[in-house]
């Protein structure tokens, strides 16, 4: 629940609270950002206890480096470069356990843009399973690239600033990433699927757009960490 003193202070100003000591700042701060915090993880590392997890390191993280915080970025930019970078750790520790980028760029807006259908819940979730499964081939930081670009609608100079690379590093990334998805995901658009089951044409799907169904349950709650959200 919205704190009613806190309501209309915005985030630099509740983070300036926080370190000054109010004990309620930073639990704004999180009811604010959490779910899209959240949403960045899930994507990034494809696995809900992972992201849960994530999420959970970087709030208490931001919360004890709340005092360095400059302001020479948004808040919310930089609380997403903190979950980032707490996800490509984990992706990281979990490695050692075990075409045109324009229509490319088109294509993979299209197929990562929320689309409602008639697909039952199950179908829905089991779409959106194969759609993490597929982002979890990708190398760790071409999907946070994209994650960050494509998915949650950053720009590209915004992504670069939340990763800490030069933007045209953010821009070979996203097109080596796209480049990877599309013949994964392909199958997922609803025209593909009834092509295949009509028989009209084979795989045609390679070079079309496609989208999955609307996410289920992105904004999970997160296990504790970090103030109260």
């Amino acid at each position: 629940m919205q704190n009613a003193a806190h309501g209309d202070v915005d985030d630099r100003e509740l983070l300036a609270r926080h370190v000054a000591g109010d004990p309620d700042a930073f639990g704004e701060i999180v009811r604010r950002h959490r779910d899209r915090l959240w949403a960045v993880a899930l994507r990034t590392l494809g696995d809900r206890e992972e992201a849960a997890d994530a999420v959970q390191d970087a709030l208490v993280s931001a919360y004890r480096a709340a005092h360095t915080f400059r302001g020479q970025s948004a808040v919310t930019t930089w609380l997403h470069r903190i979950t980032v970078n707490a996800c490509l750790d984990r992706a990281r520790k979990a490695v050692t356990r075990k075409t045109s980028p324009t229509d490319d760029t088109e294509r993979l807006e299209q197929l990562l843009e929320p689309h409602e259908s008639a697909a039952v819940p199950a179908e829905r979730h089991d779409l959106h399973r194969e759609l993490l499964q597929a982002l979890r081939t990708l190398p760790a930081e071409q999907r946070a690239a994209l994650v960050l670009v494509d998915m949650q609608g950053y720009p590209v100079a915004e992504a670069a600033d939340v990763l800490g690379v030069a933007v045209g590093t953010i821009k070979s990334r996203c097109a080596r990433g796209r480049a990877r998805l599309l013949p994964l995901l392909s199958h997922l658009h609803p025209k593909e699927r009834d092509n295949a089951e009509s028989g009209g044409g084979r795989n045609r799907a390679q070079g079309a757009s496609v989208s999955p169904p609307a996410e289920p349950n992105d904004a999970d709650p997160v296990k504790g960490g970090g103030g109260r959200a």
